[in-house]
């Protein structure tokens, strides 16, 4: 005779509104400015910013003040389901993605493999940073119909038509030649998320996510805590590795009043133990990395996630392979489209130990990451430490 199974518990109803967010992320410093609770809100009641000293989320309707909402009051909950940041977000995003949970030892997140790679393609490789991994991803996957569109960071100059203008901000690539006017790392920050409306408005409906770490969260967590039809435009989440952003403000304080660089006419960047910049003159400069921290955007001193642990795809330009990109291949997805890519020819690969550096500095800055995550917010990100 069997014992009778003890029935599971029902999941408790998800309650959370906007009242919760505002006291335990927003106003609390764990808020990264993702601009998840933005697009998800069904509302259109939740704002947002790209200007220095902002980058965060914030409430319109004034008949509650800040910090609550009338339709949360009345029972909807997307902002708190669509945060990265919000509850116990890194064990729903590791469920869902990967069907358990990060063990102490992971510190860089759960991943398949770990990579040297760079595009074939000359122009590319040229024109992308570290590589052109991401910029050959998004021109691989448009031309085979895995995607008809990408949410990234573009420069200002290049969406209104101005010269110049070193300041980034979150556009739609469809082409070739929109992947490339991408390319490139800002420094500074933009919630790609925010073109989702603008995609969906163009009747996109196949969607890659490149963004910072904080932003690759957004997707999984959504999916784990089903926020809704917004979430199911995002078909492939790409990360790039990140210790922290800087606000737009660094420009005219301390690039232009110190050393007379002027942000239009900046042509590229680059942090390699120093901040590099490449002026439109063909000058190069070098502004020592310890001067710019002063300039570190609020959302990132708290922020545990250097490695883009819940992304298809992580990368990023470390360790001294510098024309490789260092690539964390972390799901099935992410998998078949490298192997594929391989494959066609887009790129060329070599096996992550080929610069073993490159590997130990990524854990030991996701170690480091994760030791910002202050003891008193949730315990499951500090595992491990």
């Amino acid at each position: 005779m069997t014992a009778p199974t003890t029935p599971k518990p029902k999941p408790e109803r998800w309650r959370y509104q906007w009242k919760e967010l505002y006291d335990e992320v927003i106003t609390s410093g764990l808020c990264t400015g993702c601009a998840g609770c933005v697009i998800a809100c069904p509302h259109d009641v939740i704002g947002y910013k790209h200007e220095p000293g902002a980058y965060k989320p914030f409430h319109l309707e004034a008949e509650l003040g800040p910090g609550n909402c009338g339709h949360g009051e009345n029972g909807c909950t997307s902002c708190t389901r669509a945060c990265p940041r919000f509850r116990d977000w890194e064990t729903a995003a590791d469920e869902h993605l990967f069907g358990r949970t990060r063990k102490p030892d992971e510190m860089s997140g759960i991943y398949r493999d770990i990579l040297l790679v760079r595009a074939a393609d000359d122009k590319v490789y040229a024109k992308g940073q570290d590589g052109g991994l991401v910029s050959a991803i998004l021109i691989w996957c448009l031309e085979n119909k895995i995607i008809d569109g990408a949410l990234v960071s573009m420069l200002e100059g290049n969406i209104d038509g101005s010269p110049g203008g070193w300041k980034a901000v979150p556009g739609v690539a469809t082409n070739y030649d929109e992947v490339m006017s991408a390319a490139g790392s800002r420094y500074t920050y933009s919630a790609n998320t925010i073109a989702y409306d603008q995609a969906v408005e163009r009747g996109l409906k196949d969607l890659a996510l490149v963004g910072m770490s904080c932003q690759t969260s957004v997707a999984p967590v959504m999916w784990n805590r089903k926020v809704g039809k917004v979430s199911k435009p995002i078909k492939l989440n790409i990360g790039l590795l990140c210790s922290k952003s800087f606000d737009d403000s660094l420009f005219e304080e301390l690039f232009w009043t110190k050393y007379r660089l002027a942000k239009d006419d900046i042509v590229k960047m680059n942090i390699k133990g120093v901040f590099q910049v490449w002026m439109r003159n063909g000058d190069y400069h070098e502004i020592p990395l310890k001067e710019c921290h002063a300039w570190t955007r609020e959302g990132c001193n708290f922020c545990p996630d250097f490695a883009a642990e819940h992304a298809d795809i992580s990368t990023g330009g470390i360790g001294n392979e510098t024309d490789w990109t260092l690539t964390v291949v972390r799901t099935e997805l992410g998998r078949a489209i490298i192997d594929a890519m391989i494959k066609d020819g887009y790129i060329e690969t070599r096996p992550g130990d080929d610069d073993p550096a490159a590997v130990a500095l990524m854990h030991r800055l996701a170690k480091k990451s994760r030791e910002r995550w202050p003891a008193w917010a949730r315990e499951e990100v500090r595992v491990g430490l």
